[in-house]
């Protein structure tokens, strides 16, 4: 399918509307040197699409080749470095971008992505781990990491580092969702408010700075730019298989717990991936060293190492904050022996980093199935796994 006129084509199967290209373009050519760009909207209107097209034109915008050679050095200078590189703060933790689903966090990033129909896994500057697909169940936590992030942004400006900033958002635009919405953008200094909005009015937010009381100053240091979300005839044969969330998340673990092969690794089928996670050496982690903590429920006590076991798990470093423990990863918790007083897990974390781990969270993201399903062997994600003195 070829793009007409009206459209640009950064990907094989995704088309870029002229609408969008400007709104792109207004953010990377504006008089803000490090502008910080809000996408918001309602599901299925296109922010991730727009948000990952804003970060390939932010960072291609002053490439070398733009340069004027007999300029002013100093202004050519200032122009290379200008963008090279693009922050991105991703506060979707169902459909996440540049992570596995249930993490927070704010990546770096100094490539284009040529192809945006691609999971593109990449190592965050920080991140935390939520273990949920919604924020519904802890706002307050939720918003909690949020913040951090961003301070986290605020203070790699004001070590010399400013990035462009681009903050993705998930498509919960009513009620609670609006709330925080409303607090986010109360919290960020934003510069730009990209608001996508479909054809249904009612799914929409509100116009204007909606997140303003009316007593509150004008923002009239925020450009509020508003465009509409892609009609039906720029969607693609591919358009069904990524309205698929569940297999949108599966398909970002799989590609993360990819990493713990080699890229040169032959594994391009699930099939390979599951028998290459099956047969793969985990781990060894001592139990004294860890905590354990359950996020989003209650489990006893007799049944910790159980409800461990055959899960993914967030592995994080409480040492330098209780209150926000670093995420440097996911692990599959493949078994436990409470005899030994060790955890097996496969992770492509580091062993360097591994080292300062010192606590496993336990949400709702689960093993995907097909991972599970490894022909011609035992299952290594069995109950039977878990061993003990008894």
């Amino acid at each position: 399918m070829a793009a007409d006129s009206e459209t640009e084509s950064p990907s094989p199967q995704i088309f870029i509307p002229n609408e969008w290209s400007t709104a792109a373009d207004l953010i990377a050519c504006g008089a803000v040197s490090f502008p910080i760009a809000f996408v918001c909207g309602p599901k299925k209107s296109g922010k991730t699409t727009f948000a990952r097209h804003l970060v390939n034109v932010l960072l291609q915008r002053y490439s070398f080749a733009d340069l004027n050679p007999v300029g002013d050095w100093k202004v050519i200078l200032s122009v290379m470095l200008r963008h090279k590189r693009v922050a991105f703060l991703d506060t979707d933790v169902g459909q996440t971008e540049f992570t596995p689903p249930g993490l927070l966090a704010l990546t770096v990033i100094d490539k284009i992505t040529p192809d945006l129909t691609i999971p593109c896994v990449k190592t965050p500057a920080r991140c935390f781990f939520f273990g949920d697909i919604s924020s519904k169940r802890d706002p307050t936590t939720y918003l909690t990491y949020i913040k951090a992030l961003y301070d986290h942004y605020m203070e790699t400006e004001i070590q010399g580092a400013g990035l462009p900033l681009v903050i993705n958002t998930p498509g919960w635009v009513k009620g609670i969702g609006y709330e925080i919405l409303v607090e986010m953008l109360r919290y960020i200094s934003v510069t730009h408010v990209v608001k996508l909005q479909r054809l249904v009015l009612a799914r929409n937010l509100p116009d204007g700075a909606f997140w303003l009381n009316e007593g509150d100053a004008d923002a009239t240091t925020t450009t509020v730019i508003e465009i509409n979300a892609p009609s039906q005839n720029h969607l693609t044969s591919t358009a069904p298989m990524r309205e698929d969330a569940r297999l949108l998340r599966d398909l970002r673990l799989m590609a993360y717990f990819r990493q713990c092969f080699p890229s040169d690794t032959s594994i391009s089928t699930i099939k390979e991936l599951s028998h290459a996670l099956a047969s793969h050496p985990p781990y060894e982690i001592p139990i004294s060293s860890i905590k354990i903590k359950h996020l989003h429920c209650q489990v006893a006590t007799t049944e910790t190492f159980y409800s461990l076991n055959a899960t993914i798990v967030g592995m994080a470093i409480s040492s330098v904050s209780e209150q926000l423990p670093q995420c440097v990863g996911l692990g599959i918790v493949r078994a436990v022996d409470t005899f030994k007083g060790v955890l097996y897990v496969i992770t492509p974390v580091p062993p360097h980093i591994l080292e300062d781990v010192d606590l496993l969270l336990q949400g709702f993201i689960q093993i995907p199935i097909s991972l599970l399903q490894v022909q011609g062997c035992i299952s290594p994600y069995l109950s039977t796994n878990v061993l003990s003195t008894n």
